[in-house]
């Protein structure tokens, strides 16, 4: 079992550049089912998501050709046949996004068969939205044995949806069903999120006809046929936000290139708010801090363009060393404090009720053993471990190797004291 073990103490200084985004790529990559061409796919992160999908999609029937092009890592998938239109539970399970090849399947072929999902442990994430969107566009749903067998032999017709609550993955995956539909299809209350217009930027070159994506509706005309294209997968936000914490806790100055600090504007205001100074570029932006010591603020999450859920665990621990108390308040998830244990083992004083986290900066943390819970709270150790004195070693990494690609290389190149330790293969 793999550990990241970090030395704290040591300022970040240097460049890091912000990978393509891993919630939008898998996304493009599950748009590959339906076209019978090649979908060129490039700024493209390797990851253990990436490449459990890409397993998925092999078993489906697509070729999937990585490689680093002159537009760096690439991907090339290429679905000529669907060969087979089930999803099985030990693949699916591994991630819930793959959920996503029900609609393209469905729409392709007029019926799939693809088990539940499965993924972080971070609260209740139902699937009801999804299904019923699919309903909507006239496919027959059945649940079976942890299944679901999902039929329209005479293809998907256009619909109007209304999603009683903003959901992302319900979004793009009536999304990805409602292109190749007969007639119009039209989606209030949809989500917003960059990753979803970048969704339907896709599509579109592919041969889709989608309007309003990035608002909450969304009209799709459905077309007979897509083929394939070239696109280049955006900047990861989350990566940004991520690496953008992390200088601002351990000082000195970092530069994000090949990134939108625009997508990330909540995080940013309050991290200048906290007292270290963010200054944009043409290609990224700037983090420094002198280090001196921060001060608490305040964060809500919220759906896009709020404070991005996915931004909070790693946030939190920028507060734990901060001067004064900061309220953290959890909107998207019920379940998303498991971090905090673990950050308490390095010294961190936090304390839940409900949905919010009232954090006590300390002077000073202190290097232990911790335990990765989620994707996010890994990184957030991590995180926590580079101001921490002395060591500190964090376990069942496999959820960072989800979602973050080449941490330790990245954060090192800035001087951060961060090695890998390798084990035993964590199984997923």
């Amino acid at each position: 079992m793999d550990r990241i073990a970090i030395t704290g103490g040591a300022q970040l200084n240097g460049e890091i550049p912000i990978s393509g985004a891993k919630n939008s790529a898998i996304k493009l990559m599950a748009a590959s089912l339906l076209t019978d061409q090649p979908l060129r796919l490039t700024n493209m992160p390797r990851l253990a998501d990436t490449k459990f999908l890409g397993k998925l999609l092999k078993r489906l029937g697509a070729a999937v050709d990585e490689s680093d092009g002159a537009d760096g890592a690439e991907t090339v998938l290429h679905v000529p046949e669907i060969m087979s239109a089930i999803a099985p539970y030990d693949l699916v399970r591994q991630m819930r996004a793959s959920f996503n090849v029900l609609g393209p399947l469905v729409a392709r072929t007029g019926q799939a068969k693809v088990s539940l999902p499965g993924g972080c442990t971070i609260g209740a994430r139902p699937v009801d939205l999804h299904l019923q969107a699919l309903e909507a566009l006239g496919a027959k749903i059945d649940l079976h044995e942890g299944y679901v067998f999902a039929q329209a032999p005479r293809g998907l017709k256009g619909a109007e949806i209304t999603f009683p609550f903003v959901s992302v993955g319900a979004t793009e995956h009536a999304l990805l069903a409602a292109v190749i539909a007969n007639g119009v299809t039209v989606l209030h209350n949809c989500a917003c999120e960059p990753e979803i217009a970048d969704l339907a930027e896709c599509l579109n070159k592919m041969g889709a006809k989608v309007e309003g994506a990035g608002t909450p509706t969304i009209t799709i005309t459905g077309v007979a046929k897509l083929g394939g294209a070239t696109y280049a997968v955006i900047p990861d936000r989350i990566e940004m936000g991520t690496y953008a914490v992390a200088a601002a806790m351990a000082g000195g100055e970092v530069r994000l290139t090949n990134s939108r600090p625009g997508l990330i504007d909540a995080l940013l205001k309050k991290i200048e708010e906290a007292g270290a100074g963010v200054t944009e570029t043409p290609d990224g932006v700037i983090i420094k801090r002198n280090g001196s010591r921060l001060n608490a603020v305040d964060v809500e999450t919220g759906v896009y363009p709020g404070f991005a859920t996915d931004l909070q665990a790693q946030f939190m621990s920028l507060m734990t060393t901060a001067k004064g108390e900061s309220r953290i308040r959890e909107t998207i998830f019920e379940n998303r404090f498991m971090h905090v244990p673990e950050l308490a083992r390095l010294g961190a004083d936090i304390s839940v009720s409900g949905g919010e986290a009232v954090v006590r900066g300390v002077e000073q943390l202190e290097g232990a053993e911790v335990m990765a819970t989620d994707l996010r709270a890994s990184v957030s150790l991590v995180i926590a471990g580079l101001v921490a004195r002395g060591e500190t070693v964090v376990s069942r990494i496999y959820h960072l190797d989800r979602g973050f690609e080449r941490l330790e290389e990245k954060l090192g190149n800035c001087g951060a004291q961060v090695r890998r330790i390798h084990g035993e293969p964590d199984e997923l």
